[in-house]
Formats: structure tokens, sequence, C-alpha cells
């Protein structure tokens, strides 16, 4: 019985929060696989503490920021070293309203991991909304000296697809967000979409720093930051809140499609593909 009563053991310790408990594998073979089971149910939730812990460390860090500006500039009022001005107010407006961008965000999140985010699938033309998401993000463009490019489809007249119009948008519009982020002044970022087998895509194509290959699973990470020497420094603060990619990820595949990164490597630029099943007619 000495294999049962370890196993009860390593079970009771995972139980209560100890994942680190090991079960000696024993030579029986049907206990053997017992034993490997429990073994690599406690990493993966040693793995999932892990994870948890960081997520909690990065939230609060992001979250330290904004409170800190508008803790500061609100004492600073009260106490008379601040002097009212619009400036001061819209600074303190621009911090609450990242304070909310940053809960929607983790509440978006939140709902795609529990699969309850709510998606309203209508016939689109994947190529129209790529092309009206990009208009609307042009000023930015403009204002950077970053030049947007919006090519033709590699498939004459539409790309038709069942999606949600709302967020394709926000899948857009995190990753032409990203690209702008990433991409030096007098650079280009290119929208490009297409047929690709049964997918339709959009492609968002920069000329930033690259992303070397190690790193393009890893940037869809939740608040996975590039390296600072990655992001051109008058840029950097546009780099966005680290979730923008992972988002952009959660919300393609909740509609059947994916967002997927490939590089050339340091300093060639990256490019982002969504894709989305076309519409079977």
């Amino acid at each position: 019985l000495r294999p049962i009563d370890e196993l009860r053991a390593a079970t009771r310790r995972m139980a209560d929060g100890d994942y680190s408990a090991k079960v000696p594998v024993p030579a029986e073979t049907e206990l053997a696989s017992l034993a490997n089971d429990v073994n690599e149910l406690g990493a993966h939730l040693a793995t999932t503490e892990q994870r948890r812990t960081r997520l909690l460390g990065e939230v609060t860090h992001e979250l330290r920021t904004p409170i800190t500006v508008i803790r500061g500039q609100t004492e600073g009022l009260i106490d008379g070293v601040v002097t009212p001005s619009p400036e001061v107010y819209a600074a303190i407006a621009d911090e609450a309203a990242r304070l909310q961008r940053m809960v929607d965000d983790l509440t978006l999140l939140s709902r795609a991991d529990e699969g309850s985010l709510e998606i309203h699938l209508a016939d689109l033309d994947l190529a129209s909304v790529a092309a009206a998401a990009a208009e609307r993000l042009r000023p930015q463009f403009d204002y950077a000296d970053v030049a947007l490019v919006v090519e033709a489809s590699n498939q004459p007249g539409p790309l038709p697809v069942r999606g949600d119009n709302d967020r394709l948008n926000q899948v857009l519009s995190n990753l032409l967000g990203n690209a702008l982020g990433h991409t030096p002044a007098s650079g280009t970022v290119t929208l490009r979409t297409g047929v690709d087998r049964s997918m339709a895509f959009v492609d968002v194509i920069d000329t930033g720093p690259g992303v070397p290959a190690a790193e393009l699973e890893r940037i869809f990470e939740r608040f996975y930051r590039r390296p600072a020497d990655s992001v051109p420094t008058s840029r950097s603060m546009r780099a966005g809140r680290g979730i923008g990619l992972t988002i952009a990820r959660s919300l393609a595949r909740a509609q059947g499609g994916d967002v997927v990164a490939s590089s050339a490597g340091s300093g060639n630029g990256a490019t982002f593909r969504l894709t989305v099943p076309l519409r079977v007619s």
C-alpha cells in the first residue's frame, strides 16, 4: 500500500497549495501511469500559479503609473502647488481613460478565457473592413510621419467572411497600433488583404526592428514587452500596454480565425497576419 499512501500524501499537499509535491514512480505499470499523471498535474498547477502571480504583479505595475499621475495632480491642485488649467485637467482625464481602457481590456481577456465572449457574426467584406480601419487611424500615422499604404487584394472583388464587425475592427486597430508603435519616423506600414486557401487574410507589415524567431510566440503573451532597444525611442510609449496582441489573437480565434507573426529577424520588420474563414456561399 505504500505507493497508494504516497499518492494520497502528494495529492493532499497539492490541495494545500504545495505544487512541488512529487510522487516516486513505482514499478507497477498501472500505478506508474497514475504517479506520472499526478506529477504532471502538479507541474501544470505550479506553472498556472506562477502565471497567476506574474499576471497579478504585472497588472499592479500597469495600474500604478496612471494612479500615481492622477493622485499627484489632484493632491497638487488641493495643496495649491499645481495651478488649475485645461492642460492639468486634460492630463487627469487622459490617465483616467487609460485606466478604463486597461480594465476593459482585462475584462475582455477574462471573458475570452472563460469562453463567454460575445461575438455577433454577420456577413462582411473583410477587405472593406480593413480599409476602413486603416482610414480611421491614418491621422495617427500622418502625425507620426509613418506612411500607411493600403494595397489591393490578391483576390478580385470582396473577401466574404462571417465575422463580428466591431471585434474585427478592434483586432485591426490593435495590429495597426502595434505596427505604428514599432516603426520609426519615415518608415512604412503596409496593409495587404487577400485569400490563402480557405482563409481570407489581412497582413499588417511594418519596417520596424523586426522580431527574433524566439519571440514570435512570446509577443502574444499578456504584458510581454520587447527589450527597450527593440522599440524606436520616440515611439516607446505608443507600443501599448503589453496586451494588445493578446487581445487581437483572442478575438480572432473567437471568430474561427487567428493572428500570427512572422519576421526575417532583427532589423527586417515584421508581418502580423489576421485570418478569418471565407464564407461559403
